[in-house]
């Protein structure tokens, strides 16, 4: 016996009893497989997730048809098509397309579902899609969107500080309010990543606090051709020390203190793992710098030098490392795929065509972002007050399924 207690600001009743049904299977399941990998039963619970996610699904469609069946017939003036109008955020820009409604009380996750080709090409040929206008509750329609276009969220909270907040909805990893967290596309350090990316706005912040996007195919044509013929010939080899005194520790990390466990886990994450003394640990991995898209073909900027590369942090930041460290055990730095340095000015020179091809704007309460994480990086800007933010991710991919450019 037992009882949970929570924060019902942050949790309604049916996400606990959710999480509880998960321990209660994730227990059934190790007392009948004591042998087995806790890594082995992460499928079994993404399993039960995607069925209490399509029992939703189908219980609100019938909620909505039953509805439906109640209201009398009347003549609707405004054709199908156009019950949701499209815009530019500026005058000639083509990311993000925004996308606002024509008619009174539109069910926009409903829309969504319904049109869910035609969203697709359209995030597709531009990069991401702001929802915006739309009469929407984020805590109940953030969900619903994100699953009527992507049936497959992704469920693991894995290592970043964030609160999971059920149906594959986590809040924003925890970044310091008052620093600018750099461009990237979502985990494209690791061998999996997803495909999809979606931003809810609960409360923009009272300043700042914008996320800048940038389209990686014009990131991709504005590096020096000699610069991104190095990178994409050798890729880059991400290097993270655990354990050193700043950062998390591995067992942390990977949520384990079994060391065999760990090494499984890299093994299929195409990542080395070297035990070090003291109970620390380093890995490395060696990822593309540049992808052609699944669909399209084209090329994308698609890596994370620049979160990894020590020259791309604050001065004051850089100096303490260096300080404290010696390079090879810098808490995380990256290389070219070979082992070779990254020159601090090939650095500067990504960091500039994310700067020239960034688009920003101020978010409003309601929003939602969809963004192709191939097609488009995002970053964060500092802010003041209190923002809160909404993320989902799915369609997951790996570098299996792409071919390098």
């Amino acid at each position: 016996m037992g009882q949970l207690e929570y924060n019902t600001d942050l949790f309604d009743p049916q996400t606990i009893t959710a999480l509880l049904s998960d321990f209660e299977l994730l227990l059934t399941r190790i007392v009948a497989e004591p042998d087995s990998h806790l890594s082995d039963f992460v499928e079994a619970l993404a399993a039960a997730e995607r069925e209490r996610a399509e029992a939703e699904r189908k219980r609100v469609a019938e909620e909505s048809f039953k509805k439906f069946k109640g209201f009398k017939a009347k003549t609707v003036r405004v054709p199908r098509e156009e019950l949701v109008v499209s815009s530019s955020l500026t005058s000639g820009a083509s990311l993000p397309l925004v996308l606002k409604p024509n008619a009174e009380n539109l069910d926009l996750p409903l829309w969504a579902e319904r049109n869910r080709e035609m969203l697709q090409e359209q995030l597709v040929r531009h990069g991401a899609i702001l929802f915006r206008d739309f009469e929407l509750d984020p805590a109940r329609d953030f969900g619903r969107l994100a699953h009527a276009v992507c049936s497959d969220l992704f469920h693991e909270n894995g290592e970043h500080p964030r609160l999971a907040l059920g149906d594959g909805v986590y809040t924003p990893v925890f970044y310091p309010p008052e620093q600018l967290l750099l461009w990237h596309n979502e985990n494209s350090f690791n061998h999996h990543w997803p495909a999809r990316i979606w931003f809810g706005c609960v409360q923009p912040a009272t300043r700042g606090g914008e996320t800048p996007i940038a389209d990686s195919r014009k990131v991709y044509a504005l590096i020096d051709k000699d610069i991104r013929r190095r990178f994409s010939e050798r890729g880059v080899m991400y290097v993270r020390n655990y354990g050193e005194g700043l950062g998390l520790d591995w067992q942390t990390v990977f949520q384990t203190n079994d060391r065999r466990e760990v090494e499984h886990r890299c093994r299929k994450a195409r990542m080395e793992i070297e035990w070090k003394d003291g109970g620390r640990a380093r890995t490395r991995c060696v990822r593309p710098a540049a992808v052609r898209h699944p669909q399209t073909g084209e090329s994308s900027w698609f890596n994370q030098a620049q979160h990894w590369h020590v020259s791309c942090l604050d001065e004051a930041t850089r100096e303490s490392i260096e300080a404290v460290f010696s390079e090879e055990d810098y808490p995380r730095h990256c290389y070219f795929g070979d082992g070779t340095p990254i020159d601090d000015s090939m650095m500067a020179e990504v960091l500039e065509a994310y700067r020239q091809t960034e688009v920003v704007f101020a978010w409003q309460a309601g929003d939602i972002l969809m963004v192709d994480n191939v097609l488009t990086a995002h970053a964060r800007r500092p802010f003041e007050g209190r923002r809160e933010l909404l993320v989902a991710m799915g369609d997951m991919r790996s570098f299996d399924e792409v071919e390098t450019a």
